[in-house]
């Protein structure tokens, strides 16, 4: 029996290598002769540097400026052999590293990950992918290409403070200080949304709230966002208000002007840096999760996503998760053949949260032994 294993995160108790260990012992209880692998995954956001590092990247680690000016240490992954860097939006800029609070939505900015962007050109790279997610900015990218050396120039042709909540100063770009290797490396955004940069579904009213803009400071941002794209399209003839162009602040934007970006379906990306489908060719059984398997999940981004590849090749899928609020039947269309709630197995959500390890273990088994 050769079986892969290939959760995602279990947000708030497990990573996703934590998750992995955590099932393959569940599997081994069942199967103690099988050859198991582990694989994490990850949807383009919080956990596609720790997904690319158990694939085999290195861990590079830098110092940067966080979204609130506070330096914080930065982790990224860097493949020697392929050239290929790995950055998280989350990492350097994330929601986490800053109180949501009305002024912090406006102050927000993303230079730190300009600066794991120069990081990663300095190592060499050829190939940048940037997970998007779990983000504090509403700054439309222009944090990390001012790291890069874009400048952007108010009316009086002074500098715009950082944060989305200057954007509706800027009326000039100058990209003559831009770092030229931009120009010679491919850059793949990862996001698993498909906002655009603005307007009601757009980057500022969908996701502004949730990083402590009130309904003035949504509008501000708003109207910040819609001036840029502006400017931008008058300055290069791009028109950076594309669908997915609202993922992680409107991160993508800029970059789809001034570094020929590419905007890339997250799990798709992710599942190609892992070499998903390599995997797939050497498994019996697949066992996948995360830690709250939904609606959103049907849509086949993360665990999904791994069972439609394994199903399309005749490979049983078996789900454990932290919770499952959608039916069976729902489940066997993506060829799921068992699927345990560890909140199920524990208890109660209490109880699954408090050891989350232990209780995914059992519910592996649980699964395993039910097929």
């Amino acid at each position: 029996m050769r079986i892969l294993i290939a959760p995602d995160k279990f947000k708030g108790t497990l990573t996703g290598p934590e998750a992995a260990a955590a099932m393959a012992e569940g599997a081994l209880r069942v199967y103690p002769d099988a050859v198991v692998t582990a694989l994490p995954i990850a949807d383009g956001g919080e956990g596609t540097v720790e997904a690319a590092v158990a694939a085999g990247f290195s861990e590079r680690l830098n110092a940067v400026v966080g979204p609130i000016i506070k330096p914080v240490g930065a982790v990224w992954g860097f493949h020697e052999d392929s050239k290929v860097a790995v950055i998280e939006t989350a990492q350097a800029s994330g929601y986490l590293l800053s109180e949501p609070t009305v002024e912090n939505s406006l102050r927000a900015h993303s230079y730190g990950c300009g600066q794991l962007i120069a990081a990663a050109l300095d190592a060499g790279a050829t190939e940048i992918i940037i997970g998007l997610g779990g983000s504090a900015m509403t700054d439309a990218g222009t944090g990390a290409l001012r790291a890069l050396g874009l400048k952007l120039l108010d009316g009086q042709g002074n500098l715009v403070p950082l944060g989305g909540g200057s954007l509706l100063d800027v009326v000039a770009l100058d990209a003559s200080g831009l770092d030229p290797r931009l120009a010679d490396v491919k850059v793949r955004m990862a996001v698993d949304v498909d906002n655009p940069l603005y307007g009601l579904n757009g980057a500022a009213h969908i996701f502004g709230p949730q990083k402590g803009a009130d309904p003035d400071a949504v509008e501000l941002l708003d109207a910040g966002l819609r001036n840029l794209a502006s400017v931008v399209r008058e300055a290069t003839g791009v028109d950076i208000d594309t669908p997915g162009a609202g993922a992680a602040g409107g991160f993508p934007s800029t970059f789809i002007a001034y570094a020929g970006a590419l905007v890339e379906r997250g799990f798709d990306l992710v599942a190609d840096l892992i070499e998903l489908e390599k995997a797939l060719d050497e498994a019996d059984l697949v066992i996948t999760g995360e830690g709250s398997l939904d609606e959103q999940s049907l849509s086949g981004k993360g665990p999904l996503g791994v069972a439609d590849a394994a199903h399309a090749r005749g490979i049983p899928v078996v789900v454990v998760a932290g919770r499952i609020t959608v039916t069976f039947e729902q489940l066997a269309k993506h060829g799921v053949v068992a699927a345990v709630s560890v909140t199920d197995v524990a208890g109660s959500p209490e109880a699954a949260l408090a050891d989350a390890a232990r209780y995914t273990t059992r519910a592996t088994s649980e699964a395993l032994n039910g097929i």
